[in-house]
């Protein structure tokens, strides 16, 4: 069954607002307050959204282009989000969130008219439409929990997180091969506790390798937002604990992830210099 356009775009409008949220609560002052990521602030975390907003609808609309574009980014090398941070830090905060408003609202508009199945350039493997709008949402929650952790806020959970676990579920090959390790050789079974107690399932009911988790730890530990030994995630089998410990849903280059709490990193639970791609 081809995706449904509609409703995904309507998942990454609401978490699109749930972003925008906290960041209507922010003063000027505040943007520069520091993230889980080693050396970037909030308004990094603004800037990155929006920036990669903007690429995002570019491939849809001039892949070419965009293809040039994203050769000159690479060459700076792997750290190139850094350097899209870098690029923007001036900015003033107001002035980065009425950025993103409108990039996102363009990729919104713009996304309506494309067809799900159609494969657009990206900076790792090429992606369906459908699968750069889920990436979208995926990244603004992922950049969202920085911003939270950054201001003490807990986040409740949603529906939408589904979308973020099943791009966690579908790297699971993409995870090994940043690594350059071989997918792997057993099948893995993933149930996650839904945020309505409901639950979510991926691959074979028999599989001997399993994942099992809170579908909020789940969407932590795929993003690299929280080390498992920080959350309430088990998994069970090698070829499972194997892909839990590089897993990674989000393109550019492997994740060093984060470290569990307990080393002291000086900054709340499970929070580390990582900061995702793009």
């Amino acid at each position: 069954m081809p995706a449904d356009m509609a409703a995904l775009l309507a998942d990454l409008d609401a978490e699109s607002a749930a972003f925008d949220v906290m960041l209507s609560r922010l003063s000027p002052a505040d943007y520069l307050l520091p993230t889980p990521a080693q050396g970037w602030c909030i308004a990094d975390q603004v800037s990155h959204l929006a920036f990669f907003d903007e690429a995002a609808l570019l491939a849809a609309t001039d892949p070419g282009r965009f293809r040039a574009q994203a050769a000159e980014l690479a060459a700076v090398g792997p750290g190139f989000p850094d350097e899209v941070a870098a690029r923007h830090r001036e900015i003033p905060g107001p002035q980065l969130r009425a950025w993103l408003t409108a990039a996102r609202r363009a990729l919104i508009d713009g996304f309506a008219a494309v067809e799900p199945g159609r494969r657009l350039p990206w900076y790792g493997p090429d992606m369906s439409a459908a699968s750069s709008v889920t990436a979208r949402l995926m990244e603004t929650w992922a950049h969202g929990q920085d911003v939270a952790d950054a201001l003490g806020i807990d986040r409740a959970a949603s529906a939408r997180l589904r979308h973020i676990a099943h791009i966690g579920v579908r790297t699971i090959g993409f995870s090994h091969a940043l690594r350059g390790l071989p997918p792997p050789d057993a099948p893995i079974r993933i149930e996650l506790t839904a945020p309505d107690g409901g639950t979510w399932t991926w691959g074979p009911s028999d599989a001997s390798d399993v994942v099992r988790a809170p579908a909020v730890d789940f969407c932590l530990v795929v993003t690299q937002r929280r080390n498992p030994a920080d959350t309430a995630l088990a998994a069970t089998g090698d070829a499972a604990r194997r892909w839990i410990s590089i897993a990674q849903a989000f393109a550019g280059a492997p994740g060093p992830g984060r470290p569990p709490a307990a080393q002291g990193t000086g900054l709340p639970p499970g929070q580390s210099a990582d900061r995702g791609g793009s």
